[in-house]
């Protein structure tokens, strides 16, 4: 090896402690923001279901109703043999 490897090695080697330290808070950072970004587009999914489901603007008396007509089915139904 060359003498310039040579001093290259030694100072990562005692410099290594503070390099091992220095990529684990950098890996903790990195898995904090993560989940922090994570946890907000979770909450804002959340959020956007929930005001869809149930908007502010309406009242009870304004929400739609929906009837369905089961008079074809219930006639079927009559028209059926029951053995």
């Amino acid at each position: 090896m060359s003498q310039a490897k040579v001093d290259r090695y030694k100072e990562e080697k005692r410099n290594r402690a503070q390099i091992i330290k220095k990529q684990k808070r950098e890996w903790m950072a990195m898995k904090a923001g993560m989940s922090l970004v994570a946890l907000v587009m979770v909450a804002w999914v959340g959020f956007s279901i929930y005001n869809t489901l149930n908007p502010a603007d309406t009242t009870p008396a304004e929400k739609p109703t929906y009837t369905v007509d089961t008079t074809a089915i219930d006639d079927f139904m009559d028209t059926l043999d029951l053995e």
